[in-house]
């Protein structure tokens, strides 16, 4: 295990430290048989070692494809990275090759998927997939890989590891299971740790268990993190940035606090007003019209226009780029709702 450094709560770091992963201008197009579509469209962001980055927005966002694009684990034949970068210590992934990659994911960026069950090889047993990235990465005889996938089950909090080792994903628990996939990810000691929506299949009090074992890596390993949820309370919780996406795009980027306190773009907005609150009289749960448009039918302009309550007539002429507004927040709307606040 590596020296434990203690990240602060809002960890972000001044422009003159390099960055562990830089994306720029990443955009990523679906191959369908009506034609190309956009799946994310020039997403940037900066990430750096111990920092924990939220990606949050509704389902079909392009939180998952980014993150997906960032492993570059989209088939080909499937989409294609049309354009931008993915630095990684200054190293392109978006041009390595497939072999490349390869030695890439799992030793230096780990991935936590959305659903254990199907993510796990129902045929393995939990201790030959956990063993898996050590023989491979760490060329591990299969005695010591045991020995260490066990110690890893043990760091992430399953009891008697060394049962666990010799059974197989049906005969755990789906938290015991999510905890099976964080072993897995963090058996090499990565870098960087994307975490798909690690919580949205268990119950709150497992939920909080896996947010505090995320967190006492990050500390003890000062891991980067990814953390794409639809969860506020999560991020709110654990996130130092937050990057809110919509139809592909970026439309806010800030930290935590500001984002949750005063909110820019009239999306994220929307998201916080629609959480129930339990310091407030309502007799109805406020929520966002409409639904996030089909890269098949993108409306003209703003995407979020046709459900946006601040909408003017440019609003569905011109597309916003994601602009600072300030330092350390940027925003992708022409009328931000910081500006109102400020004239009123």
């Amino acid at each position: 295990m590596k020296t434990h450094v203690e990240p602060n709560r809002y960890n972000i770091v001044g422009p003159e430290v390099a960055p562990l992963l830089r994306v720029k201008d990443l955009s990523v197009n679906f191959k369908t048989k009506s034609g190309v579509l956009r799946g994310i469209e020039k997403v940037s962001f900066d990430l750096h070692k111990g920092q924990v980055l939220g990606l949050v927005g509704e389902s079909g966002s392009g939180k998952s494809v980014t993150a997906l694009s960032l492993l570059r684990l989209i088939p080909n034949d499937v989409a294609e990275l049309s354009s931008g970068q993915i630095l990684l210590d200054g190293v392109d992934l978006a041009r390595l090759t497939e072999r490349q990659m390869r030695q890439i994911r799992g030793r230096d960026i780990g991935m936590i998927f959305q659903d254990p069950m199907t993510s796990l090889n129902p045929l393995m047993t939990i201790g030959a997939q956990v063993a898996e990235p050590l023989r491979f990465h760490l060329r591990m005889s299969q005695r010591t890989a045991m020995t260490r996938a066990g110690e890893l089950l043990d760091l992430v909090g399953i009891r008697d590891p060394i049962r666990r080792l010799m059974q197989y994903p049906h005969e755990l628990s789906g938290g015991m299971r999510q905890r099976v996939l964080i072993a897995t990810a963090i058996a090499c000691e990565p870098r960087l740790l994307i975490a798909d929506e690690p919580t949205t299949a268990l119950d709150v009090t497992t939920q909080a268990q896996i947010l505090d074992l995320l967190q006492r890596l990050r500390n003890e390993m000062s891991v980067a993190i990814i953390l794409i949820t639809h969860d506020l309370g999560v991020v709110a919780e654990f996130a130092d940035e937050v990057q809110v996406m919509y139809a592909g795009s970026a439309v806010e980027r800030a930290p935590v606090d500001l984002v949750f306190s005063q909110p820019a773009h009239p999306y994220t907005d929307g998201l916080l007003k629609s959480i129930p609150r339990f310091d407030a009289d309502s007799e109805r749960l406020k929520s966002i019209e409409g639904t996030v448009p089909s890269p098949s039918a993108m409306p003209p302009g703003c995407p979020f226009s046709p459900r946006c309550n601040q909408s003017r007539p440019d609003c569905s002429q011109i597309v916003p780029t994601l602009t600072e507004i300030a330092p350390q927040r940027s925003v992708a709307c022409f009328y931000p709702l910081t500006e109102k606040r400020a004239l009123s």
